[in-house]
């Protein structure tokens, strides 16, 4: 989850600093299956009862709308 979640932030910045329209979608298409992947590992946390509580139903509230911030973009 750490290395999906850092590399969302990181991708992003990639995109922000593409020398074209094809190469800023084409890495930010990358930070969303990262974003996705994060939300992923955070649901089988929550599934599989690895943690719980307000923290994490937090995370999992932030990490959806991060997705579809970056999926509308």
């Amino acid at each position: 989850m750490l290395a999906s979640a850092t590399s969302v932030a990181m991708n992003y910045r990639s995109a922000t600093r593409g020398r074209s329209r094809a190469e800023f979608i084409a890495k930010l298409g990358i930070a969303v299956e990262e974003a996705d992947e994060t939300l992923g590992w955070l649901e089988l946390t929550a599934r599989v009862e690895l943690a719980r509580g307000p923290e994490l139903v937090w995370l999992l509230h932030e990490a959806n709308e991060l997705l579809a911030i970056l999926a509308a973009s």
